[in-house]
């Protein structure tokens, strides 16, 4: 149980249960999750060819709470316009992730680094549109100012860090294409909806917290989490 009125302690835990910055080796492939998780009839082209990028899962402190700062894509832009995500993008060449996640955020939403402390990283995320995310979990200053870029974001908000690790909250959505059902987590709260790979990394952390809970099995099924939707 992650601890609540003891700030040291809740940051103690979370940190424990990541990997370290300092152990990072990009030569050395990871276990991946990805959005093919739930589609284990589809199969990566190229795994060898996904881009590097990196986000940042920013938990904002607010006393005995934890917030995650999400954006809404800016609906100028030429892909997955108006849809949720952390602050992140591509790598540069020889950028670590949580340099680029801090890039990003800064860029997207106006954070300045010096309002975060890098607590560690996840698995990279394998995302269907070719990228190969590491996502950066920080701990972030409450006393920071965020103001979206509107050039690649539309909104900035925060979402509770206890509704997004519920896994009550994690549901199985799916939307009918050509060749059948794609499946994909989702996470709505309030009129957000959060889904695809940015509900997948949260999906993610939510088990790297708690490790004892069952994951996506082989017949790509989450015995955990919320009820089964069809998206039209």
């Amino acid at each position: 149980m992650i601890p609540r009125t003891d700030v040291a302690a809740r940051r103690a835990w979370i940190r424990e249960r990541l990997d370290p910055i300092e152990a990072y080796d990009p030569s050395v492939e990871n276990v991946w999750r990805s959005d093919y998780d739930l589609n284990p009839g589809l199969k990566m082209d190229n795994p060898h060819a996904l881009r590097p990028a990196a986000v940042l899962i920013g938990l904002v402190e607010r006393g005995d709470t934890l917030n995650v700062i999400l954006t809404r894509r800016s609906d100028a832009l030429r892909s997955h316009t108006g849809q949720v995500a952390f602050p992140g993008g591509r790598c540069d060449p020889g950028e670590t992730p949580w340099g680029t996640a801090l890039r990003e955020a800064n860029e997207e939403v106006g954070l300045d680094p010096r309002f975060v402390e890098v607590a560690g990283l996840l698995n990279g995320y394998a995302t269907v549109t070719g990228f190969y995310v590491t996502p950066v979990v920080g701990f972030v200053d409450p006393d920071c100012t965020l103001t979206a870029n509107p050039d690649e974001v539309a909104d900035v908000f925060e979402t509770p860090f206890d509704f997004l690790m519920n896994p009550a909250n994690h549901q199985r959505q799916h939307r009918d294409t050509p060749t059948g059902p794609r499946y994909f987590y989702a996470m709505p709260w309030n009129e957000r909806f959060i889904w695809g790979a940015t509900a997948g990394m949260l999906r993610a952390l939510y088990e790297r917290l708690h490790p004892d809970v069952p994951t996506v099995g082989d017949d790509g099924v989450s015995p955990l989490g919320g009820s089964s939707h069809s998206l039209k």
